[in-house]
């Protein structure tokens, strides 16, 4: 077994990996940015070495620097938790290189699945079904339409480098192809550092399911079954359960498939098959050669601390189970606690937690490294922490999630608790039959009250989001309520289940906006402006991009009109209601 393991990430992944380390009594040394001083992650390790400022190419993806710090913590072993590094194949090589054991797939495994087009070649081999689309990178927007006319629109334009949803465009029609190509190459080249892309047949309403994979070096493969991913906005997983709502015949057909993959290229730790799943047809999407987000539910079913499975597999040691020996029992339900504004099209939030506390009771987990006091980065992503919840079945683990969803507070910034109330609250949630469309056509049919939500004009269980008043504590004929302010009292108390309490919703108020600025949403850096003075742009029109807490985020004009001047340039980084292009009045 390993002495030290340097863990190469942040956040609530690192703090999973170190507890991990603890329960092996193996040492974990940290490592983190100027941002992350204070973080618990840094507070949990054993050790903890400072890798560079904020940003994350100046420090989690400066493999040199990384490197030195194992050096120095005489390290025996490397954990790249996901993101960052963790399907980096030069950063696992280096490590061979350097005498340190990767904890994760092979370097080949690696190049086999990460670049997406050799993995659908590689799916193909396998004969495993493939999303029809291109196994060659496209060149440019005019070969992209060619192939838009072929397999009909809509389609999706993806980074070969990709995963997470980053570097993903759908185009619904060709005047669409050449925005599309933009912000995908755009993101791949920020996130990956490469800007290939492919294109693929954009499937109506599918399922996104994925298999779970764990496979040692010696050949051995199992699955511990499937998660259904499907409820998703702007192609980021918000909440996943195990098992899926799927036929059992196609369950089994899915799990063949992906262990047959798996063996295909010679997989030797956790990794996850990704599919799209449309009637009784599955198709490979991709493989993530990592552990995964929400691998937390898989752990709940079955009963698998997989990221102690990778250090163990890691040592070499053989699969201690077999395939039948894997029994998954019960459902596992998670929900992505994210720091954004649900009304403001998913905006992310950065700034200071001033409460927080978590859910907690029987079949309640939280992965998470938040607390109150903690600042919000605007360098990384969004991800506050993750509430996994278990349940017999999946009526007990949906109830229990809402109950979970209710205890959860967080203040000082929005979150998507509330939303994910309403959203677990669903019709086509509680029946199981939602799509990856799911999320867009809720968010669409309830703008309204989404707005009203955040606006803190209604209440659901629980702390409403965001910065609001101080609650007030109230007796009334010895019955007690608890009182916010918001122009005038309102109370929250509500003895019925929150199964059945129906969000009490106001209009939103409409804010006029008629000055002569376009100015920045959010804080972040300027990735791209798309208009110079003389130009004319149209009411909606995309002016500029701004990248912010891992996201590229659309900047539009609020009125037609003529471009007087552009106030800021590309690379800069930029305040909340700064100036980005002033228009003629």
């Amino acid at each position: 077994m390993f002495k030290k393991i340097l863990v190469a990430n942040r956040g609530e992944i690192a703090l999973r990996v170190i507890r991990a380390c603890r329960e092996l009594g193996i040492a974990a040394v940290a490592v983190y940015s100027d941002a992350d001083r204070e973080a618990l992650h840094v507070k949990a390790a054993d050790e903890a070495y400072r890798v560079g400022p904020p940003p994350a190419a100046q420090s989690y993806l400066d493999i040199d620097r990384v490197m030195q710090v194992a050096a120095s913590a005489k390290c025996d072993a490397v954990h790249p938790g996901y993101g960052f590094l963790a399907e980096n194949a030069a950063f696992a090589r280096r490590c061979t290189a350097e005498g340190l054991t990767f904890i994760g797939p092979s370097a080949r495994a690696i190049d086999a699945m990460g670049d997406k087009i050799r993995a659908r070649g590689a799916a193909r081999k396998a004969k495993m079904p493939v999303v029809p689309g291109t196994l060659e990178p496209v060149r440019d927007a005019a070969a992209v339409r060619a192939l838009g006319k072929k397999f009909g629109y809509p389609i999706v334009v993806k980074a070969a480098a990709g995963g997470g949803g980053k570097g993903l465009k759908v185009a619904l029609r060709a005047q669409d192809v050449d925005q599309a190509v933009a912000l995908a190459s755009k993101e791949a080249s920020t996130y990956f550092k490469d800007g290939t892309l492919y294109v693929e047949k954009y499937l109506a309403r599918p399922k996104h399911v994925e298999v779970q994979i764990l496979a040692d070096k010696h050949g051995r493969v199992v699955h511990l079954g499937e998660r259904d991913c499907s409820m998703q906005r702007r192609h980021q997983k918000l909440v996943e359960e195990t098992p899926a709502c799927i036929a059992g015949a196609l369950r089994k057909r899915l799990h063949a498939a992906a262990v047959r993959l798996a063996e295909s290229i010679g997989y030797d730790s956790a990794g996850t098959i990704e599919c799209l799943v449309e009637d009784d047809e599955f198709f490979f999407l991709e493989m993530n050669a990592r552990i995964q987000v929400e691998h937390t539910i898989t752990e709940m079913t079955c009963g698998v601390d997989l990221v102690k499975a990778q250090i163990r597999i890691a040592t070499g040691e053989k699969l201690w189970f077999a395939q039948d020996e894997v029994d998954p029992r019960g459902h596992a339900i998670e929900c992505r606690i994210n720091a954004e504004s649900p009304a403001r099209d998913f905006m992310p939030c950065a700034g200071t937690l001033t409460a927080y506390r978590e859910p907690g009771g029987p079949g309640v987990r939280v992965d998470s490294a938040a607390f109150a006091g903690l600042t919000i980065p605007q360098e990384y992503d969004s991800l506050l922490g993750k509430l996994i919840v278990w349940g017999q079945d999946r009526e007990e683990a949906r109830r229990r999630m809402l109950r979970a969803l209710g205890e959860y507070t967080i203040e000082g910034v929005d979150t998507t608790v509330a939303f994910l109330q309403l959203l677990v609250q669903s019709d086509e949630f509680a029946s199981g039959t939602y799509a990856t469309p799911s999320v867009d056509e809720f968010v669409r049919a309830r703008a309204g009250d989404l707005s009203a939500l955040y606006s803190g004009n209604a209440s659901v269980s629980g702390s409403p989001p965001g910065p609001a008043a101080e609650p007030i504590t109230v007796e009334v004929n010895d019955k007690r309520f608890v009182v916010r302010v918001h122009g005038s009292l309102t109370a929250a108390a509500d003895t019925r289940p929150a199964d059945r309490r129906p969000p009490a919703f106001k209009a939103p108020k409409k804010i006029a906006h008629d000055g002569a600025t376009v100015v920045s949403p959010m804080h972040g850096i300027v990735a791209e402006i798309r208009v110079k003075p003389g130009d004319h742009v149209a009411d909606g029109q995309v002016v500029a991009i701004i990248e912010a807490m891992k996201m590229m985020n659309e900047v539009v004009a609020h009125r037609a009109g003529a471009v007087a001047s552009v106030a800021a340039e590309v690379g800069q980084t930029v305040e909340t209601g700064a100036t980005l292009i002033s228009l003629r009045s």
